[in-house]
């Protein structure tokens, strides 16, 4: 089997501009995955149902794994990783979405958190209707979704913490 046909495309990734060769064939899930380490966005379906390749390219969200990477050149793309970290803060969604124990195995979460900023950047007070209507694209096996939905309003009201908020007790280890 001859290789595929490459092209050198360029776009920009969480505000940074990359230029890379790729397989005319080849998924932005996978160039984003690996060819830029960018680990936050999943790969799970291959059939744009299961939202953890979510993306937001060029002001709309989409599934990574269906769009092949050189219908990207050109483009701005916003990742999980251009949205906040530990070290620089946390976007509002990140530190709602871990407030609210939003997240459990973690493996949607990227793609949760990505469709909610694209939600919130179109509608940004949403009902509960209107948030699970938009979520209807992301799956998820282990919250039951209503920490999503509860973590999604509450950035939209302006806050990032549960009412009443969750009061956390810290043990240290014995030292002795």
């Amino acid at each position: 089997m001859a290789p595929a046909e490459k092209k050198v495309i360029s776009f920009t990734v969480n505000r940074e501009p990359i230029e890379v060769a790729v397989p005319v064939t080849r998924y932005l899930v996978d160039v984003l995955r690996e060819d830029l380490s960018m680990m936050g966005t999943k790969r799970a379906c291959d059939q744009g149902v299961c939202g953890t390749c979510s993306v937001i390219l060029n002001g709309k969200l989409v599934s990574s794994c269906l769009t092949l990477a050189v219908r990207a050149d050109g483009a701005e793309i916003e990742t999980i990783e251009g949205m906040g970290s530990l070290e620089e803060g946390l976007h509002p969604l990140q530190a709602s979405f871990a407030s609210h124990g939003a997240t459990q195995c973690g493996y949607c979460t990227p793609g949760m958190i990505i469709s909610a900023r694209a939600l919130l950047d179109e509608n940004p007070d949403p009902t509960e209707e209107e948030i699970k209507d938009w979520l209807t694209g992301n799956l998820c096996r282990c919250t039951g979704y209503q920490k999503i939905i509860e973590a999604i309003r509450a950035v939209a009201e302006g806050r990032t913490e549960p009412d009443p908020p969750i009061e956390v007790e810290i043990v240290k280890a014995y030292e002795g």
